[in-house]
């Protein structure tokens, strides 16, 4: 399977007094590109919550911080989702700029559980999302 790739940019917001990005902002431009990566699946959370009430929260991350982000870079974020049993996802992602593929600035292992949006509770991962899962 390729992975999804979503592409964003490094604003002020982003970064520290030197004009590194903060490391806690690397997780918000791995969220997005997983949203994104359901967006392109014609998946909207929004809808999911409404319609089958259901929500996704990270309950397991891991993180290596391999070289920093700077202010203006322009990042590639890929997500790359696997089938965790009934109610979870896995996703690897990393990040790098498009000049330098080779050259990772970050790798991350995230674990997404499915819940229920009313009771935060475990429930399986509806139908529609299971579909875009590899098996």
């Amino acid at each position: 399977m390729t992975p999804f790739i979503w592409r964003s940019r490094v604003y002020w917001e982003d970064t520290d007094a030197g004009g590194v990005v903060y490391y806690a902002n690397y997780l918000k431009f791995l969220e997005r590109a997983r949203t994104e990566w359901l967006r392109a699946r014609g998946i909207v959370q929004s809808q999911l919550a409404a319609t089958d009430g259901v929500v996704f929260a990270v309950i397991e991350l891991g993180i290596q911080y391999l070289r920093p982000a700077r202010l203006d870079d322009e990042l590639c974020i890929s997500c790359e989702p696997a089938r965790e049993g009934g109610v979870s996802m896995k996703f690897a992602q990393r990040i790098w700029r498009p000049d330098e593929p080779e050259a990772l600035l970050i790798e991350a292992q995230i674990r997404v559980a499915c819940l229920d949006a009313a009771a935060f509770r475990p429930r399986r991962l509806p139908a529609v999302v299971l579909a875009e899962l590899p098996e």
